[in-house]
């Protein structure tokens, strides 16, 4: 059966509250920057999701601003708030053992957010910061999520990555080069990135914490490249990733509430 077409509005509208999400508060020319629309349709975008509650415009600043309202398109899925808390033992544990940072990294809009976490030592802890959201397409998290997420929910996140402006989610655009990400890092089963710092070459890895074929979130260790490329430390870090990460699953699934188990682990209740 051909699916319908979407409703270019409500897209449109996705396509704001996302921008917003993204921001402490934007104007309606940064909007309409971002989601590639004229000044006027963004306006009007703008003011129907103020009427519908979800957003504000501060008179302060003229800013529009998310209201508390769009957290209620959240209730009902706490995963996440389960998930980090599972995830301390395990995540402790693989600190200890692997000596570097390591963080959950759960998807936020388009982008990933990192939770969570563990580093070693007081001078290793400036590599994450709690909180913070990092691209997709650029990070070694963001490429894992890309790679082992549902087929449809990567169709929608790349159709909103290919509408962006922002030079870090430039590659959603080019399909060839997409497809070839997701298949390395489904062929090697962890994605990689490098970034350049002041003191040294950084690579992360971050592989996928998954329960009955459900992506939760991504394990991700970030190693200071050093005298030594990244590549030949990652053979060692990676068997205590992904012990780490099928640690976590597990005990969501033992410790997570029935709602929040995916269907093919909750029990069944059957009636006469």
């Amino acid at each position: 059966m051909e699916s319908t077409r979407p409703i270019r509005a409500l897209l449109r509208g996705l396509d704001a509250l996302s921008v917003l999400n993204l921001r402490s508060g934007a104007t309606v020319s940064e909007v309409a920057t971002e989601i590639r629309l004229p000044r006027t349709t963004t306006y009007r975008i703008l003011e129907t999701l103020c009427h519908a509650g979800y957003v504000f415009r501060d008179p302060d600043d003229d800013r529009y601003r998310l209201t508390s309202t769009v957290r209620g398109l959240s209730d009902g899925f706490d995963d996440e708030a389960w998930l980090i808390q599972i995830a301390d033992v395990p995540l402790r544990e693989l600190s200890r053992t692997v000596s570097v940072p390591v963080a959950i990294a759960t998807l936020s809009g388009t982008t990933m957010r990192i939770h969570e976490l563990i580093a070693p030592g007081p001078d290793t802890a400036e590599r994450y910061v709690v909180g913070v959201r990092i691209p997709l397409m650029t990070t070694a998290p963001g490429r894992t999520y890309l790679a082992y997420c549902a087929d449809k929910q990567r169709a929608s996140l790349l159709e909103l990555l290919a509408r962006s402006r922002r030079d870090e989610d430039r590659l959603a655009r080019d399909e060839t080069a997409v497809e070839r990400l997701v298949a390395d890092v489904r062929a090697q089963g962890y994605g990689t990135a490098a970034q350049t710092r002041r003191v040294s070459d950084e690579t992360s890895i971050a592989v996928p914490i998954s329960v009955c074929d459900r992506l939760l979130a991504c394990l991700v260790a970030r190693l200071s490249s050093g005298p030594a490329p990244a590549a030949g430390v990652a053979p060692g870090i990676l068997p205590a990733l992904r012990a780490a990460a099928d640690a976590i699953g597990k005990r969501f699934l033992e410790q997570a509430p029935v709602a929040q188990l995916p269907e093919s682990a909750a029990p069944v209740s059957l009636r006469e």
